[in-house]
């Protein structure tokens, strides 16, 4: 068993995170992919308070970040959209490790809602005949319900069945909305699509967060992974044997880790800038609420879920990441109409080291998260901390 220090397993992961710098992963479409195939997956989702969180994500890496490129990247292939833990951009090279799930969902297995295979049959047909499409494409010119498809409802869930099931893929999006074209004609031929066996399929979900992630628990290398979990105990215990993985433990934790011993050996020498970054709350760092409270101390809830008057910091609350500890959190809303970024509530929860020092990086970094929004002013509304508040305010004019 090797022990690291709270200090030293916070800097190791926020390191194999790509968030011990600025622009770890450098520059253009180039940077992108490799930020995307470093970290595994990148979760959409469709809140856009502020720029949605697969951008924010992206952008909090590549500062040089576009909308475009990533566009870009799907429609080259070099990424494409399915299910990881949830909608995720993924590297196309990992392709195959989705035809599990794929294969399951058209075995039976349950997603969302029972399918509707008559409706399926007459999607899947259209789409064969007249190419590429969107769920509006299945509406009435009318604007009413079409008879030929019951309305959209049943033509949008049945797009979505034939996805999951892999028979459709998403071969770009038009704005946000997702266009549907045959799997045939959207993956590429040299796409590796052999079915990985049950240990080709946990040996590269335990490398993938472990590379990550720089180290993981059992349950969250399995995280949200259905009927995943006595294969992955198996597979990790010969892969301990086989001593590809060691065991690590952080002091004054009773959690078992896992990693690898040249990411160990590195740990001890990882540095982290001092840099402010404002993480979406959907953040590959912070997804697995149960591990940053471990590992950081912090916790965290996104309470746009949680009725209003219940929430205690604001509805889309960024964690705020100082060097490598979460130091509070941050509430914005982008009033692109206006041009104006407005930070709600700003909450800061830890003693700040060098409170001049933070607050000229968390400056700056709102100043480019304003402009990644559109916006030409920030105002701040709320803010515990009278001392940043008032330098903050002063800096950001």
């Amino acid at each position: 068993m090797i022990e690291l220090s709270p200090n030293q397993a916070r800097r190791l992961v926020v390191n194999r995170q790509g968030l011990h710098k600025r622009s770890a992963f450098g520059s253009g479409d180039t940077a992108l992919l490799e930020c995307i195939e470093h970290l595994g997956y990148i979760q959409i989702d469709t809140i856009s308070v502020i720029n949605r969180a697969h951008q924010h994500t992206l952008w909090t890496r590549v500062p040089s970040f576009t909308v475009n490129q990533l566009d870009s990247l799907q429609q080259n292939r070099k990424i494409f959209e399915y299910w990881a833990h949830a909608a995720a951009y993924l590297p196309i090279r990992d392709y195959r490790f989705s035809l599990p799930y794929m294969n399951a969902i058209a075995s039976g297995q349950k997603h969302w809602r029972k399918p509707d295979k008559k409706t399926m049959t007459s999607v899947l047909k259209r789409i064969r005949s007249d190419g590429p499409m969107k769920a509006r494409d299945f509406e009435s010119t009318a604007g009413k319900q079409s008879k030929d498809w019951g309305g959209d409802k049943p033509a949008k869930y049945a797009l979505e069945q034939l996805f999951i099931e892999g028979q459709l893929m998403i071969s770009q999006r038009d704005g946000f909305q997702k266009v549907f074209d045959l799997t045939e004609r959207v993956l590429p031929s040299v796409v590796d699509t052999n079915v990985p066996t049950s240990e080709e399929f946990c040996r590269h979900l335990v490398f993938q967060t472990i590379h990550s992630q720089g180290i993981a628990t059992e349950a969250e290398i399995g995280y949200l992974r259905k009927g995943i979990k006595p294969r992955l105990k198996k597979q990790l215990k010969q892969m301990l044997g086989d001593e590809e993985l060691v065991q690590v433990q952080v002091r004054d934790s009773p959690r078992v880790y896992f990693s690898t011993a040249d990411i160990i050996e590195k740990a001890t020498s990882v540095r982290v800038s001092r840099k402010v970054h404002l993480l979406s709350p959907f953040d590959n760092l912070v997804i697995q609420r149960k591990r940053i409270a471990h590992l950081f101390d912090y916790d965290y809830q996104i309470e746009c879920y949680v009725p209003e008057k219940k929430r205690k910091h604001g509805y889309f609350c960024l964690p705020i990441l100082f060097g490598d500890h979460l130091v509070g959190r941050l509430d914005p809303k982008a009033d692109r109409k206006n041009g104006r970024f407005i930070v709600r509530n700003l909450v800061i929860e830890k003693k700040i080291q060098n409170v001049t020092q933070f607050t000229n990086e968390l400056a700056q970094t709102l100043k480019n998260l304003s402009t990644f929004n559109g916006c030409e002013s920030i105002s701040i509304e709320r803010c515990n901390h009278k001392e940043i508040k008032s330098v903050l305010s002063k800096l950001i004019t």
